[in-house]
């Protein structure tokens, strides 16, 4: 064999195993893990304006898991997931209430304890006062942000279905002094 077929041998090898890799690559950007940048302030103490985060499609979804969605007018939001499909949800006195069992938040503490207010950090409400049902629908899912003063969620806008969850937030990428699972 000339020098001139091994270096075209070597050539084709080395370009398969790039097009095998940008193949790859491909399909677990596009129905993997899938980058989405953070807006607004509706989950600081967990996520903050210019985060960069990667959601994963493939697991399913769990009470506080940290989701991204799709509204119908196409906005994107990012939230957690308090109440599952077939749950009642309530809060009274700063206390979240799942199916009549009270519920802790430890992801809040940070929230609760920068914030210097008296007044509750989440105001009472409970699914009856603010969508006349008392347990959400069979694929229905309600979710609010972490900063529970500055965030338009499920309160606002009602439960949201599971169709218009993109995935679960899993790790903030950039900046890279931000870099942490969620």
């Amino acid at each position: 064999m000339t020098t001139d077929n091994q270096w075209r041998d070597r050539f084709w090898l080395a370009f398969k195993y790039a097009l095998i890799a940008l193949a790859s690559a491909f399909l677990i950007r596009a129905f993997l893990l899938i980058p989405v940048p953070v807006s607004g302030n509706s989950m600081e103490g967990t996520l903050r304006q210019g985060d960069m985060v990667i959601i994963e499609k493939i697991s399913p979804i769990h009470r506080f898991d940290v989701v991204v969605f799709q509204m119908p007018d196409g906005s994107t939001y990012i939230k957690r997931v308090i109440g599952m499909p077939g749950d009642s949800v309530k809060y009274e006195a700063d206390q979240l209430y799942i199916n009549g069992e009270p519920v802790e938040e430890p992801f809040l503490a940070k929230n609760r304890n920068n914030d210097h207010e008296t007044a509750s950090y989440t105001n009472d409400f409970d699914l009856e006062s603010l969508l006349g049902v008392e347990k959400l629908g069979k694929d229905s899912y309600f979710v609010i942000g972490d900063n529970r003063r500055a965030s338009k969620d499920s309160r606002s806008f009602g439960p949201i279905s599971g169709d218009a969850i993109l995935g679960n937030a899993r790790l903030v990428y950039y900046p890279l002094s931000h870099i942490r699972l969620i």
